[in-house]
């Protein structure tokens, strides 16, 4: 993953522990998506065990890739979200935490679906939200994963 340009560097090596992580390694790193650099946040922070995305739409290289369908959607988004865990180690089988954000009821089934077909087998807690709307109008839903690495 690269950071955007004009985004802050996000190594995260030797970071300063966050509040009651004292002693932790915080890794952030970025995707060079359009907002991250704009709004100050990281694509995936690991810290310790724990590692979590920020949320992951259907955004690829600035655009929206299919418009009006929720189920490529999600599959696009869960794709984005477990390519950025594996930057810092985590695989599916790690992700113990999902929440789906979806822009309509009519699309709960499809988000689900398509969810299922990627985490049944692993079957994380899961919570799905339906929403006003999200940033971009074409995006019908947005999912954060969260991931735990045993160690060793």
């Amino acid at each position: 993953m690269t950071a955007a340009p004009d985004a802050l560097p996000f190594d995260g090596v030797g970071e300063p522990p966050v509040g009651g992580l004292a002693g932790t390694v915080v890794t952030r790193l970025g995707s060079g998506g359009p907002w991250e650099a704009r709004y100050g946040y990281s694509r995936v922070v690991r810290a310790g065990a724990l590692a979590i995305t920020a949320g992951c739409t259907s955004t690829v290289d600035g655009r929206v890739a299919h418009v009006g369908d929720a189920a490529a959607q999600t599959a696009q988004a869960i794709r984005i979200g477990l390519d950025a865990l594996a930057e810092v180690g985590a695989e599916p089988g790690h992700v113990v935490r999902t929440r789906m954000y979806v822009t309509d009821r009519i699309f709960v089934d499809e988000v689900g679906r398509a969810h299922n077909a990627v985490f049944g087998p692993v079957r994380p807690v899961a919570t799905m939200v339906v929403v006003a709307g999200l940033v971009d109008p074409e995006h019908l839903v947005e999912i954060e994963l969260e991931a735990y690495l045993p160690a060793g």
